[in-house]
């Protein structure tokens, strides 16, 4: 009993000599640093302590004289030992604030040093923000407190920047296309073998005339001659990777778009000037007949010479349709003026919206067709395109070192035929004037 005593009646026996200001709670002076609080409560408590132990040596001593301690002693023990509780609390609430204050210095100094340039602060939070005003916090004494909070969220980083999403268009910008015109203008029709035969007149002599009762008439003579064109094959392709493919779930179909447009673009190139050499296809320009001008007509300017030329096709007996122009030289025609003071453009009106036609006939602006030069006629008359095969666009990973490389080869091919079956209903030409 004595042994489970001796604390309370240590601290009984210090009861005279406890430091007044700790028992009921540490005293703040006003405008007092927490730090420096928490170094004199510490202070005071090493003190506290050291007089504990002291005190409580000369209460054991006397405890065995006297034998007994008394009701109060105990009294006394039990309040002292809930005052060093207490003060022990209040010192651990010192250190708590000191090193949280000590946190958001540091958390600050990090921000502005990582956002802070050009003499702006870095983005804080509230509570970062309450801490900076640390200096009216210390001189509060009570009533209103107005705090100056000069923070905003804003889209930097560590503010509402995370927040901030971006629209993405899955829809690529593709590169512009051509407006592919003249196979639409031409025959269409198929073909079921690797060759396409026809007959082709090339004589006709008239005996037609007026003649008497029972008098012979004139012979007429015809004769054909047997044409062939063989199916040419257009094709192109390309290599992509197999993750390419995986992982860009609009790659296949992008680049499908654009090996069929390479095929279309190829072919009207081949339709309009086509060589015929090798497995090029005899084109428009190289079968139609050249330009002669009618002689005494006017022959000085594009309007004149485009006029010209339909009067060529029509006295071989064809009707014209068309005129194909490259774009700069339809511009020009359109921007021909009377002349002198008066400032009219003679074609057309500028204000009026009108399909392109010039001397009745459908214009059409192609860059097929270069600068300077034209071609009119009945296109539709004059040749006949057809088609063995369709453009297929087909994948492989056997090609060459595809299958270990893990690449896949994307193809686009069609085969074609173009025959050109009556030449005198075109012409060619330029404008180049003497």
């Amino acid at each position: 009993m004595k042994k489970l005593m001796m604390p309370a009646i240590a601290m009984a026996a210090m009861a005279d000599s406890r430091p007044k200001a700790i028992i009921g709670g540490v005293r703040a002076d006003g405008g007092e640093d927490p730090e420096v609080m928490l170094k004199k409560v510490s202070q005071q408590l090493d003190k506290l302590n050291g007089e504990i132990k002291q005190t409580a040596e000369d209460a054991l001593k006397q405890a065995k004289t006297a034998g007994d301690v008394s009701a109060e002693t105990k009294a006394t023990a039990d309040k002292l030992l809930a005052a060093q509780t207490e003060t022990n609390k209040v010192v651990e609430g010192l250190k708590a604030l000191v090193e949280g204050v000590d946190g958001k210095v540091l958390e600050i100094s990090q921000q502005v040093a990582e956002g802070g340039s050009g003499g702006k602060s870095a983005v804080m939070t509230l509570g970062q923000a309450v801490v900076a005003e640390h200096e009216k916090l210390k001189n509060y004494k009570g009533g209103t407190l107005s705090l100056t909070i000069s923070n905003a969220v804003t889209t930097g980083t560590g503010s509402g920047g995370g927040l901030i999403y971006h629209e993405e268009e899955r829809e690529p910008v593709r590169m512009p296309r051509r407006r592919l015109l003249v196979r639409s203008m031409l025959t269409q029709a198929k073909t079921g073998s690797d060759q396409v035969h026809y007959r082709k007149q090339v004589l006709r002599t008239s005996g037609a005339g007026m003649v008497a009762e029972t008098a012979a008439s004139g012979a007429s003579d015809f004769g054909w001659d047997k044409a062939v064109e063989r199916v040419k094959k257009i094709a192109t392709h390309t290599n992509i990777s197999e993750e390419a493919l995986q992982d860009a779930d609009q790659l296949q179909s992008e680049v499908d778009g654009e090996l069929r447009y390479l095929i279309d673009f190829e072919e009207e190139s081949q339709i309009v000037a086509g060589d015929g050499v090798g497995e090029n296809l005899s084109g428009l320009l190289t079968e139609a007949p050249a330009f002669v001008a009618a002689a005494g007509l006017p022959n000085a300017n594009r309007i004149d010479r485009l006029r010209l030329a339909l009067l060529q096709i029509t006295l071989e007996n064809y009707m014209p349709a068309e005129i194909l122009l490259n774009p700069t030289d339809w511009a020009a025609i359109e921007l021909q003026k009377v002349g002198g003071t008066d400032e009219r453009y003679i074609y057309g009106n500028p204000g009026a919206q009108a399909t392109p036609r010039l001397w009745g006939k459908d214009v059409a602006e192609t860059n097929t067709i270069s600068a300077g030069e034209w071609l009119a006629g009945d296109l539709a008359m004059a040749a006949t395109y057809y088609d063995r095969a369709e453009t297929e666009v087909t994948l492989s990973t056997e090609h060459d070192q595809n299958f270990i490389e893990d690449m896949v080869t994307m193809k686009a091919k069609k085969r074609v035929v173009l025959a050109i079956k009556r030449a005198l209903a075109m012409c060619k030409g330029n404008f180049t004037f003497a």
